[in-house]
């Protein structure tokens, strides 16, 4: 079982960053896929950014250019720089992680970090 903490979340104005971070209990380069997702209050959870083992990264077009997701794997961490945060960024932000075996893929999610941007 993995676990999955995140911290870093806050209060920002809109136009500054924050920097998430997503603690995992083992070791990362043991997860195959890292994922950002978020959620605000009425809304669907949404796809942020993605992080794969060897590296390759993809993010949700409302965030792409401002976000950047990045692993370091002495740390055991998974990050997310949030630059030129809006007010439509505010949401629960959760980290997601898998590990592939030969049997089953395994799911892991965080709790969550709350980010509240203001106008």
């Amino acid at each position: 079982q993995v676990q999955l903490v995140e911290s870093g979340g806050g209060l920002v104005q809109a136009g500054g960053s924050l920097r998430l971070s997503c603690a995992a209990s083992e070791s990362i380069a043991r997860l195959s896929v890292i994922r950002w997702y978020r959620q605000a209050p009425g809304k669907a959870r949404e796809l942020v950014a993605h992080i794969t083992s060897n590296g390759n990264t993809n993010y949700a077009g409302s965030v792409k250019g401002r976000f950047t997701i990045s692993r370091d794997n002495a740390k055991n961490t998974i990050n997310l720089e949030m630059n030129n945060l809006k007010p439509e960024d505010t949401a629960s932000y959760i980290c997601y992680a898998e590990r592939r075996t030969n049997y089953a893929t395994l799911a892991y999610w965080g709790q969550g970090t709350q980010v509240t941007v203001s106008s």
